[in-house]
């Protein structure tokens, strides 16, 4: 009898260990899926979100931002429609590229293409009278050194300047003046700085007239901005 009583402590005390260790174990698996599940929830809100409420629409990416690039662009070829003999094209996009998140955007974006058109368009110039000053007739592979120097010139001008993000519209400008020659290149050169211009100031009219009011959580996005490498984001996220 001692020897069953002994037997029946011993299965009542396993038994107890079990459930104490079964109990143990499903605590522990809650306790971990509840920590994942607000991390997760955490991660996914973002810090600064709270009070944030973009503005949904049925196309992504569509925001106040689209909306003022678009009517910006009418409204320059809506203007040159009334100029005669004139053609909005550049002017159009001087207004797109003009156009950015908030006023400050938009000078540095405006300005980067306006600063570069008119730097890459006086170096075009002075390298084409310099070309048909030793050719009259033109000479192509005496442009090939040319555009290396004018680039390397254009690089150094827009550095010196602070204005980097130039560098890309002066080049397009300068290839055109080198390669791809208008019949009047001093015109072409002239009408595509001052059609730049109007983009621009178009631009920073729309952006002035319809303002964005920042979020909380637009500081969070804007130091988001490094994070997004190949440019995968939307064009409002990016703003």
């Amino acid at each position: 009898m001692g020897a069953d009583t002994g037997e029946k402590l011993c299965r009542g005390t396993d038994m107890r260990q079990e459930k104490s260790t079964e109990s143990g174990m499903d605590m522990g698996q809650e306790k971990c899926t509840e920590s994942g599940m607000d991390m997760s929830q955490e991660k996914s809100t973002g810090p600064g979100t709270e009070g944030h409420s973009p503005v949904h629409a049925p196309i992504p990416g569509l925001g106040l931002r689209s909306i003022k690039t678009a009517l910006a662009a009418l409204l320059t070829a809506l203007l040159y429609g009334f100029l005669p003999d004139s053609n909005p094209t550049f002017a159009c996009i001087g207004a797109i590229f003009g156009m950015g998140a908030d006023m400050e955007e938009s000078r540095r974006s405006g300005g980067n293409r306006f600063f570069g058109t008119i730097i890459g368009g006086f170096i075009g110039l002075g390298l084409y009278w310099l070309e048909h000053l030793v050719y009259p007739e033109g000479n192509y592979w005496l442009r090939l050194p040319m555009v290396f120097l004018g680039t390397i010139i254009l690089i150094s001008l827009c550095v010196l300047f602070r204005w980097p993000g130039g560098v890309q519209p002066g080049g397009v400008v300068l290839c055109i003046i080198l390669f791809n020659t208008p019949a009047h290149h001093i015109d072409y050169a002239i009408h595509r700085m001052i059609d730049t211009g109007v983009g621009v100031a178009v631009a920073l009219l729309v952006n002035y007239l319809l303002p964005r009011r920042r979020s909380t959580g637009s500081a969070w996005r804007r130091r988001e901005k490094g994070n997004d490498v190949w440019g995968l984001k939307s064009y409002e996220e990016r703003s």
